[in-house]
């Protein structure tokens, strides 16, 4: 029977400690951040949840001034089984959020690019708790959670010294459920080869594009387009666009983007995600509004 996406109002520092059954959820953090739940798991990628960036760029022609709060603190992100980062830049390795989040979750494990380790110590990680990968690896984090390292392009691939790619995109398997999770990158030659095998359902996936920024240092992403020619190339029926609306100099207008959204084709399946909802999954067949069937999440 065919699934469906939906949004459900929660406040999330209360999802966050409830028991988790139905489909797994995710709600969105902002930027390329994501927090994933399934009744054995959660899982937070890419949290950027301080004010870093304001503070490292402060007084210069980017003064990467938030647009939107987190939708929830650092220290409300417990109990958690593992963090992921899929690079090294601040907004996706956050110096601020990373040691609140190794010292609220003791059993946590932190799931970084080999090539960017010493830096995820030099942020707080604690070395003993780290999982090193590089693309093409493949990791066993928990039972019932594995984890698949592809390379992504940032707008280039780059490799350290040994060959490691310093930027990563991560397909996580839960059970029989499959996000890919991109990071910041753009397409490249052989990309949704890499990922249909997998058989993803859904795609995590930036869509702020790319222009002159880079010639100031800020390298671009997927354009909407992109990502969903991806996902039709990939295989894959579900698609959340992120990176957008939270530095103003580097998003797209969110009324494009929800034209954008509305003139895909029926076979992908798209949300805009909004800060404090739940992103959830229900049958189409179920009918109704709100919380979908076999959920417990706290309604706000």
């Amino acid at each position: 029977m065919a699934n469906e996406m939906v949004e459900v109002e929660a406040q999330l520092s209360a999802w966050l400690p409830s028991r988790h059954t139905g489909p797994p959820a995710l709600a969105w953090l902002g930027q390329a951040g994501f927090v994933i739940r399934d009744a054995d798991h959660t899982l937070v990628l890419d949290p950027y949840l301080s004010d870093a960036l304001a503070k490292k760029y402060r007084g210069t022609p980017f003064p990467h001034t938030r647009l939107m709060r987190p939708p929830v603190s650092a220290e409300a992100l417990h109990p958690l089984d593992a963090v992921f980062c899929s690079h090294a830049h601040t907004d996706h390795m956050d110096p601020e959020t990373l040691p609140v989040l190794a010292r609220r979750n003791a059993r946590a494990v932190f799931v970084v690019p080999r090539a960017t380790c010493q830096t995820a110590v030099s942020r707080g990680i604690p070395a003993r708790r780290l999982i090193a990968m590089n693309a093409g690896d493949t990791v066993s984090v928990r039972t019932g959670l594995r984890v698949h390292a592809v390379a992504s392009a940032h707008e280039t691939l780059q490799t350290d010294e040994q060959g490691n790619h310093r930027f990563l995109g991560y397909v996580i398997e839960l059970g029989e459920w499959i996000v890919y999770h991109a990071g910041d990158g753009v397409p490249y030659g052989g990309l949704a080869e890499r990922l249909r095998p997998f058989g993803i359902r859904l795609a995590l996936l930036p869509v702020n594009g790319r222009d002159d920024r880079r010639r100031h240092g800020v390298p671009g992403n997927f354009t909407f387009d992109e990502a969903a020619a991806l996902c039709d190339r990939a295989g894959i029926g579900a698609m959340l666009p992120c990176h957008f609306g939270m530095f103003a100099f580097n998003t797209v207008d969110e009324t494009v983007l929800d034209r954008q959204i509305a003139g895909l084709p029926a076979g992908l399946q798209c949300l805009r995600p909004r800060p404090g909802r739940l992103i959830q999954w229900r049958s189409r067949a179920s009918g109704g509004s709100g919380q979908p069937a076999g959920t417990t999440e706290p309604q706000a």
